[in-house]
């Protein structure tokens, strides 16, 4: 597979990374249901032996379990095959399960501690703040942060969910290595302003929701969805149900047919037409078993055509057209 190099750090990243966030189990508020670990486990080494590089996980992510998944399937594969490991600080789960987000500087060393030992590694390759919350202490967050790599505990500093003006605020203490955000045909909002600030400043962007957690892929029904377990936080999200549901499948249903035209599937299309921007270094795949990274890791090396990318935005005229009616929001996560 490609790789392509993450902003202005050494590291060559695949074009599709392996994402950690469904593998995280129930029992949290943005779980995707239960998951099974060993198929989990299989699902990671299995990427790795199809090219992917690197493994994409947060403390929060079933509260630590995914970081400890990461963690076994970096001893089975050993020291030799070792992939590139990025995780996160900053959400925290309170008692009640609900979640906060802290940056104060004793709180970011101590997520940094309990991942280094959930994951079994001496140093984090890439240490990212999740979200930019609260705003008013992002800067003492990313200081704790620089400190840390000051200290060896990480080899890379960026950020997640962070916008335009957020960036160039903590730039200028420390260069970011990547963002973090959210982007696929559903979900555009960083086209313009975020996307050409990290073109101009260097900063890599790694993607996350490629596929808008499943909508993209092809496979989703109303059946499916109506199907989802209040253990899955897509039965509360207004995109997994009508009026958006219908909207979103009737443009996988134009979509199919640019797949099918190049003998590729659904979700191969939506993670390539993602890689096309020049920005971009790598999309964020999540995998719950071995099947579904066969099924999506050919599209780290589809380039798009241009009659291609032409039709796919003439699809997407119509599903905003259609989302602006039903009054939708087309930001959302």
């Amino acid at each position: 597979m490609q790789t392509r190099r993450l902003g202005n750090t050494d590291l060559e990243l695949t074009t599709v990374g392996f994402g950690t966030w469904a593998i995280g189990g129930a029992g949290w508020r943005f779980a995707w249901g239960k998951q099974d670990d060993d198929e989990a486990v299989a699902a990671m080494v299995k990427a790795i032996d199809l090219g992917i590089n690197w493994v994409d996980t947060a403390a929060i992510y079933g509260a630590g379990h995914s970081e400890e998944l990461v963690g076994r399937a970096l001893k089975e594969l050993g020291s030799s095959r070792k992939p590139i490991v990025a995780t996160k600080c900053e959400r925290i789960m309170l008692e009640d399960g609900s979640i906060t987000g802290v940056l104060k500087e004793e709180s970011v060393r101590a997520e940094v501690e309990a991942s280094l030992q959930r994951l079994g590694v001496d140093v984090i390759d890439l240490y990212q703040i999740h979200w930019p919350q609260p705003d008013e202490d992002i800067e003492e967050g990313w200081n704790t942060l620089v400190d840390l790599k000051k200290q060896g505990k990480v080899r890379h500093i960026a950020v997640s969910n962070f916008n335009a003006s957020q960036m160039q605020r903590i730039q200028s203490i420390h260069p970011i290595a990547s963002l973090q955000p959210p982007y696929s045909m559903i979900n555009r909002s960083i086209e313009e302003e975020t996307l050409k600030y990290c073109g101009d400043n260097q900063i890599g962007v790694v993607c996350y929701s490629p596929m808008c957690k499943g909508l993209l892929t092809g496979a989703f029904t109303k059946e499916r969805a109506a199907k989802l377990s209040d253990e899955d936080h897509r039965s509360r999200d207004p995109k997994f149900a009508d009026p958006q549901l219908s909207i979103h499948l009737a443009l996988v249903e134009g979509l199919k047919k640019i797949a099918q035209r190049n003998s590729r599937t659904v979700a191969q299309l939506s993670i390539a037409w993602v890689l096309r921007r020049p920005e971009v270094t790598s999309a964020i795949v999540g995998g719950r078993s071995p099947s579904q990274v066969e099924d999506t890791v050919p599209a780290g090396d589809w380039t798009l055509t241009d009659e291609d990318i032409n039709e796919i935005e003439q699809l997407l005229a119509i599903h905003g057209g259609a989302m602006e009616e039903a009054g939708a929001d087309l930001g959302r996560v």
